[in-house]
Parts: C-alpha cells; sequence; structure tokens
C-alpha cells in the first residue's frame, strides 16, 4: 500500500488534529512524558430504536426484550459525575438527552450545567442521532445534526459544543460524512468499525489512527479531519467489563476476603494495555468503558474503575511506565496534538464493511425499500414544509387551519437518519414505529403548509394531500367533476412537472394561473396498479398534464370533466402489439420483438447510442454451508451462487401512446413488472418498477435485482455516489489501502447508492438514478445492477433476532414500487445532467389539491414576500 504522510501542524482549521477553544479542556489530565498513557473513557452507546422503539429504550419499558432505560442511566451517570469531581463521562444521542433534560427541574438543570462547564460531562457527535452513512442522504444528514447541535447550544451554549465525531456503532464509513465533520468543525473523528481484513492491515502497521482528506475538490486542509479506529469496537477490553449486563469479575482488593483477585486484575490490564500500544503510533491509548445501554448502575462502574486507576498507577513505583486516568475523546486529541507526530493519509472510505469472510455487511443497503423510500419523501416534505413556513411567515404556525409545527417532521426525521432506522435493520415493530413518527410528522407539516398557502394565496381551500398518488388513489380526484391541483417547486430553478392524477372521467379541461388550456390524456389504470391498490381506490384512468412551476414557487391549475364524442377518446388507449421502439425529441428506446425486454437506448440529441439489455433477476438467499453458517438476513447479503436467476426470458407487454408520453407495460411475473416510459420533452428514460409480494412458498429468501448488461468496456471500473453528494469511484475486487482477499464475489463488490450509479468508457456513459438508496455494483463489466427488494426466512445473527419477512398490508408479503432513470451521454458532459436531475428527484415538487371552493382569506403580515405564478 503506497504509504502517505502528512505533518500535522497548529492550523485553525476545522481539519486535522487542532483543538478549538472550548470547554473543559483546560482540565483535561496532565499526561507524563514517557508513560504509556491510558485514556479511560465511560461512555453508554444509546441506540434510537432497535430491539425496543425510542421512546421505549427511554423509560426502560419491555425489558422482557433487552434491558435498557436511558432515563436510569442518565440519572445514575449524572449522581455519579456530582459525586466526584474527578469522573467524566461522555453523551452522544440528542433525542434522548432532551427527553431526559425536559423532566429535570432547575436544581438538578443547574447541576448538569455546571458538569457540561467543567468538561466533566461532555457531548460528543450531538446529532440527534448517531445517524447510518450508507443509506442517508446529506440533506438528512445536516438536518438531523444541526437539530441535535442547536438543542445543546441553546441549552449549554458553547460549553454544550461537540468538538469531536463519534461513529462507533455505523456499518461502514462515507467519504462524505467525513467532510460534512470537517466542514461542521469538528476537530477529530473516532469509529468503531471497519472491514476485518481493513482492521488486521492496519493493526500490523499502526494505521489506526489517519488524516483522512475527505474530498478532492475542497483545498487541504480545509476537506480534512484527522480520524481514528478505536480498538475494540466500541466495548471494554476483555476482562473489564463492570456494568451490571456484564459477567466480568469486579475487583476484590481485599486480601482478607476470598477471591482476591488485584494481582491478575494488573497482569491483565497492563498486558492488555502494552498489547494494544503496540498497534498505535503514539504513547497515548483509548479504552472504551462501556457499551449498548450500560451505566443504569454507574456505581458499579466507576467503583471499579476507581480502584483499577489506583492500583495501575501505584505500580509506577515499582517501575511500571503505565499511567491510566479518566479521559474523554477530546482529551485524547488534545494528547495526540500535542504528540506533533506524523499521520498516514486516507483518500478513499470505509465500504463495504465485512466483521468475516463471508460476512458482509451489504445486504441493509436495500432492506426494508419501502421505508427507504418513505424517508426519502418525508425529507423532500420537511423541506417544502421549511420553505412554505419562511416564505408565509409566524402565522404557518397558528392559521386558519390550526397548529402545526415542523418540529414533529424535524425530530421524527433526526430518528429516522438513526443507523437501525433508514438501514432497516430494526425489528419490525420499531420500524412500524419509525414510519408511524413520520406520519405523525406530515400530519403536523401538513397544517404548516395548509396555513402557508392560504396565506400567500389569499383563500382558504379545504386543501387534501392524496399521498397515494403512485397507486392511484384520491378521493378527490376519483369523485370531483371539478378541482385545482396547486404544485410548489422547492428547487431554486424552474421545472416542468409531469402531473398524473387518479380520475374516472374520459375528458377533461386543464387550465394554468393565466387561464390558458394546458395539453392534457387521459390514460387508463394499468393492472398493474390496480392489483397494489386493492380496493382502496376506485379510478379507473389518469389524468396526464406537465405543469411548469417557478424557481421557489407554486403554479395553480383548474381541472374540469368535460364532455366530449366518442371518436376522440382515449387517444392513447393500449396497443397489445408487441411494441418496437418509443421515441421522443431527446431519447429512443429499442424492444426485442420477441423478448420484450430493451436492446438499444438511444440519446438522440448527443449522437450517442447502446446496446443495452434490463431485466429482472433474483439472488437466492444463503442460508448457510459448509464454508461458513452465515446467512442473508438484515444486514448481511449473502448469497448461495454468484449468478442470478433471471424472473423470465419473455415478457408479456403493450403499449400506450399519446402526445404526452409513451409507456410500455412489461409484465416479468405475477410479482414483478415493470413500465418503460418517455415524457414529451424529458431528457431520460424512466422505468417504474413493482415488485412484491416475493413469493417464499418454496422456503427460498429472495433478493431481487435491476440488471443493465451492455457492451461497454469498463473494466471492472464503475461509480456511486457518496451520501447524494460526492462521485467513489470503484473496482471490482479490489480495496485501496490493502490487498483484499475477496471471499463474497457478489456481496464483497456491493456498494451504497444513494442517488447514481454509473458506468463508462472513452465513447458513453449510462447512468442509473434511484429514487431511495439501494445496493449496487457492476458484477461483470459492462454491467450495472440495483437490488429492489428483498425478502428473507432467517435471522444473520446480528442481534435483531428476525428475519426481514416484511407481510406487508395484506399480510401476503411487501409490495414495493419505485422508479430508475437512465441517462445516455458523452462521458464529458454526463455529470451536468445526472447532478441536475438527482437534486430534482430527491426535491421534487409538492402537489396539493383542493375543489377550488374556498373562500377569500386576509393576512395583515407586512414580512410576506409572496412566490406565485
Amino acid at each position: 500500500m503506497e504509504r502517505l504522510w502528512l505533518q500535522v501542524l497548529l492550523l485553525h482549521t476545522a481539519g486535522i488534529v487542532y483543538l478549538t477553544e472550548g470547554c473543559g479542556e483546560q482540565t483535561c489530565p496532565t499526561a507524563p512524558d514517557g508513560f504509556l498513557n491510558v485514556h479511560l473513557i465511560p461512555h453508554t452507546h444509546n441506540d434510537v430504536g432497535w430491539l425496543k422503539t425510542v421512546d421505549q429504550y427511554y423509560y426502560g419499558a419491555h425489558n422482557e426484550i433487552q434491558h435498557a432505560g436511558v432515563q436510569i442511566i442518565l440519572d445514575s451517570v449524572v449522581a455519579q459525575l456530582l459525586s466526584d469531581s474527578k469522573k467524566r463521562f461522555i453523551y452522544v444521542e440528542s433525542a434522548f438527552f432532551w427527553r431526559w433534560w425536559k423532566q429535570q427541574d432547575e436544581p438538578m438543570k443547574k447541576a448538569v450545567t455546571g458538569l457540561v462547564q467543567d468538561g466533566r460531562l461532555e457531548f460528543i457527535n450531538g446529532g440527534w442521532s448517531m445517524n447510518d452513512e450508507a443509506a442517508t442522504h446529506y440533506s438528512s444528514i445536516i438536518d438531523q445534526m444541526t437539530l441535535g447541535l442547536q438543542f445543546l447550544n441553546s441549552t449549554f451554549g458553547e460549553c454544550g459544543r461537540p468538538r469531536v465525531a463519534w461513529h462507533i456503532d455505523p456499518f461502514g464509513h462515507s467519504r462524505e460524512q467525513a467532510l460534512l465533520f470537517a466542514q461542521m468543525g469538528y476537530d477529530g473523528f473516532f469509529f468503531g468499525r471497519l472491514d476485518y481484513q481493513d482492521k488486521d492491515n492496519r493493526e500490523k502497521k499502526k494505521l489506526m489512527e489517519m488524516v483522512w482528506r475527505a474530498s478532492d475538490d475542497i483545498s487541504p486542509p480545509y476537506g480534512d479531519l484527522f480520524t481514528g479506529v478505536l480498538p475494540n469496537g466500541y466495548n471494554p477490553p476483555n476482562g473489564f467489563c463492570w456494568d451490571q449486563l456484564c459477567s466480568d469479575a469486579p475487583i476484590m482488593d481485599d486480601p482478607d476476603l476470598e477471591d482476591y483477585n488485584v494481582d491478575d486484575i494488573l497482569k491483565n490490564f497492563l498486558q492488555t494495555a502494552k498489547l494494544q500500544a503496540q498497534k498505535y503510533l503514539s504513547n497515548h491509548i483509548v479504552m472504551t468503558m462501556g457499551s449498548d445501554f450500560q451505566y443504569e448502575n454507574a456505581l458499579l462502574w466507576f467503583k471499579n474503575m476507581d480502584k483499577l486507576i489506583k492500583l495501575v498507577n501505584a505500580q509506577q513505583s515499582n517501575g511500571s511506565n503505565v499511567n491510566v486516568f479518566y479521559s474523554t475523546p477530546t482529551c485524547y486529541l488534545q494528547s495526540l496534538h500535542s504528540a506533533n507526530l506524523s499521520w498516514p493519509m486516507k483518500t478513499d472510505d470505509f465500504f463495504p464493511y465485512a466483521d468475516g469472510a463471508h460476512m458482509f455487511w451489504t445486504g441493509y443497503f436495500t432492506s426494508r425499500p419501502a421505508f427507504k423510500r418513505y424517508e426519502r419523501l418525508s425529507n423532500n416534505f420537511l423541506q417544502v414544509c421549511n420553505q412554505l413556513e419562511a416564505l408565509s411567515g409566524t402565522d404557518a404556525a397558528n392559521g386558519p387551519y390550526g397548529k402545526g409545527t415542523t418540529e414533529v417532521l424535524r425530530r421524527a426525521m433526526g430518528v429516522a437518519q438513526h443507523h437501525d432506522a433508514v438501514t432497516g435493520t430494526a425489528k419490525q415493530h420499531v420500524n412500524d414505529d419509525y414510519a408511524l413518527r413520520l406520519s405523525q410528522g406530515w400530519d403536523s407539516c401538513q397544517v404548516v403548509i395548509s396555513n402557508s398557502l392560504s396565506i400567500l394565496t389569499g383563500n382558504k381551500e379545504n386543501f387534501v394531500f392524496c399521498n397515494l398518488l403512485n397507486i392511484s388513489v384520491c378521493h378527490l380526484t376519483e369523485t370531483a367533476d371539478h378541482f385545482k391541483v396547486l404544485v410548489y417547486n422547492p428547487l431554486g430553478h424552474s421545472v416542468r412537472w409531469n402531473i398524473r392524477l387518479p380520475v374516472n372521467g374520459h375528458a377533461y379541461l386543464v387550465t394554468d394561473p393565466k387561464g390558458e388550456t394546458i395539453t392534457n390524456e387521459v390514460v387508463e389504470v394499468s393492472n398493474f396498479t390496480k392489483a397494489i391498490r386493492r380496493s382502496q381506490g376506485q379510478a379507473e384512468q389518469e389524468l396526464i398534464f406537465q405543469a411548469p412551476v417557478p424557481a421557489l414557487g407554486f403554479s395553480s391549475f383548474t381541472v374540469g370533466k368535460i364532455s366530449m364524442p366518442e371518436r376522440f377518446l382515449f387517444k392513447g388507449k393500449r396497443s397489445h402489439i408487441d411494441p418496437v421502439n418509443i421515441q421522443n425529441q431527446y431519447y429512443k428506446v429499442d424492444f426485442h420483438p420477441e423478448t420484450g425486454l430493451i436492446t438499444q437506448i438511444y440519446n438522440l440529441e448527443k449522437n450517442v447510442s447502446l446496446s443495452l439489455k434490463q431485466s429482472f433477476y433474483w439472488y437466492n438467499a444463503s442460508t448457510g454451508n459448509d464454508e461458513s453458517f452465515q446467512p442473508s438476513g438484515a444486514y448481511i447479503f449473502r448469497p448461495n451462487n454468484s449468478s442470478p436467476l433471471p424472473l423470465t426470458q419473455q415478457v408479456r407487454s403493450y403499449l400506450v401512446q399519446n402526445t404526452l408520453v409513451q409507456e410500455v407495460y412489461q409484465n416479468f411475473s405475477s410479482w414483478c413488472s415493470q413500465v418503460v416510459r418517455l415524457y414529451k420533452d424529458q431528457r431520460f428514460v424512466e422505468l417504474e418498477w413493482t415488485v412484491g409480494p416475493i413469493p417464499i412458498g418454496d422456503r427460498q429468501g429472495k433478493e431481487v435485482i435491476s440488471l443493465f448488461e451492455t457492451t461497454l468496456q469498463t473494466d471492472g471500473v464503475f461509480y456511486t455516489d457518496a451520501n447524494g453528494r460526492q462521485i467513489m469511484k470503484r473496482r471490482r475486487n479490489t480495496r485501496e489501502t490493502w490487498n483484499l482477499n475477496q471471499t463474497e464475489p457478489v456481496a464483497g463488490n456491493y456498494y451504497p447508492v444513494n442517488s447514481r450509479i454509473y458506468i463508462k468508457d472513452k465513447y458513453a456513459q449510462l447512468t442509473v438514478l434511484t429514487d431511495r438508496s439501494q445496493g449496487g455494483s457492476s458484477i461483470k463489466d459492462g454491467s450495472v445492477e440495483l437490488m429492489v427488494h428483498r425478502r428473507l426466512l432467517q435471522d444473520d445473527d446480528r442481534g435483531v433476532g428476525e428475519p426481514l419477512l416484511e407481510i406487508g398490508e395484506y399480510g401476503e408479503g411487501l409490495v414495493v414500487r419505485g422508479r430508475h432513470l437512465l441517462l445516455l451521454d458523452n462521458p464529458e458532459q454526463s455529470a451536468d445532467t445526472h447532478r441536475t436531475l438527482s437534486i430534482q428527484e430527491y426535491m421534487s415538487p409538492q402537489i396539493v389539491l383542493s375543489y377550488g371552493d374556498g373562500a377569500s382569506y386576509s393576512h395583515d403580515s407586512h414580512a410576506l414576500q409572496k412566490t406565485v405564478s
């Protein structure tokens, strides 16, 4: 491995190892030269939902599931800190501390504020949750960090500001996450999990601490961040777990009593410290003294650590060079800075993560795909809510529709970023709770948006939010002969958005804000959609029109049912002849006349064409074998064969064409279908896929992929995004920082895809955009695959304790609908298109409906600035 070294200098920046001045650093213990200094870091790791819901964890409810109660942890820790000024503790999850703080009286709040000011209670990381790094979008990461940090700042001022990022449990680490931390002003970043081969290599070469250069575009050192790998994940060393949940022996230090064990404790600790020191560069090491939901009995921990510190340091009089003391990550980082060492540099990321030869944590990139989409939509809705509240003033929170707030959705989204939430790795009842919280947030934001729109439009309409338009369900449009459609655009540039509304009529007149007629078409609701919605909706048709909407503004359209002679109806009626191609001004797509599959795609504007086959396949999930017991599960992806199985070799298809859209409906099986769609003026090809319920009657878990096979000469290289922002170059069966022994040729090459994946050669680039986070790869040259759904029969033994079955609304299995957007371009110009389109995907316009018969509404705000069309 090429080793790059960077001299750590005293720099007043957000990067490297410079320590910003704060509260408590001046009280950091003095670490003597010439000693091995062991920093004991008392901590607890509190999942914001996993086996229990966030509130069950807070109160300590349902301890039959897991013994864990955060309120008791905080009560117990604070009592110990107040009893002894030498003790220190760090805390991470603001969602829990916010709950606890609300319940404290003023004397306790004052006492805790003193602990924070003295640096004895130190907040680390500080986000609402400890967010995942694989399935999260940078926008939501920033929001959840902002929510937590704002709470700490408003509560404790500058002394509540975390100086160190602390991601001890997420299952892999992204370059974009490191860049965000650097730009937020963190001095360092510590984490617990990395690939077992990577860790072994780093321990042997003393590369466990480094400077992470997290951007190629930001001038050093502004995108640099000191990064350290913790020695034991985030657990104590073996033999030194003194929590009530542990079984390690306490320090029994009275020689007059039975089981005196001081000599054994000292021998074990000194040996452990010296072995750990061999893996790190400096004479400072950390030991994380705590783990999941520990410290309900903080006295048990601190009593034993007090004894340990006294006993170990007493050995210095006998020639020992080991010095041990209570510390924090900030104090540890300060010691490393004072050491004035050079550190290796890291430029790639820490994906994928494996904790064994056949144990790649790449399944969670896709797990619970419906919730992943709901989380992405909720971010979109929250941004709309925030913007409209800002545009309409303070009365948006208390207007004609009552009281509403963005805070409910903000907090729900903060919880949803947790590394067991958006990842899909919590128990089913916990995932249901995550979804419920988002739903409650939507309800509250709908009030804010309705108030805002009344203020901005001057009308109090009966606004309706139809959240099931993707399956053609909306009671208002299905039953009303006349209605209004208001489209708000949260982007900083104008858009032309394709509107599809479920209706029961054959002809409609649509007019824009100026009263001018807008072209529209009516098509039949597909049998695919009817099978999903069942009795939830009764629409037989869909109304389609294109809505031009200004930047950060809205447009209002009036829709009315009209009578029309029979011969003019359904100009876009379906044709059951085998489709040969569809085409608009910019793209053309060819289909095989016998198989019905895509065979060729053309960018007519750029004169670029590509041979392309797209179809659906599934990997048979491993249940364990002679090589390893490891099955596929919520976390782990492990197929039992490296070749996926095709759903079919031939699809049944039909064509719909009209002036606005051309669609090919493809039926792959009874549980998998797709629509290949080209709208007028659209510079991409849309693939709307529907998968589920995945059948399990054969007792085989299935992991379903959409596979794109091309003739591009890619030489093992493909590209994925990092949290919707940076682009990461990937090479099959390769890691930049160590020589990989690849044991899983499929799962070991999967990476998180938050918004796009692409392959290219010198002539063309094929980009696939996603509408949610998914796992993806290029297993063979010229191919791209994205995992869209998975249903499994076994738990993967990573703690959640249940298989990823997701029975869905009707108890038969979850049905998921989503879309991929295909872009074909020359490599030099492709980024201009895919970056713009990916932003439009996660910040799409919001549709609000009404009957259009509302009364006028006056508003007296002097600060209002309307942005309307």
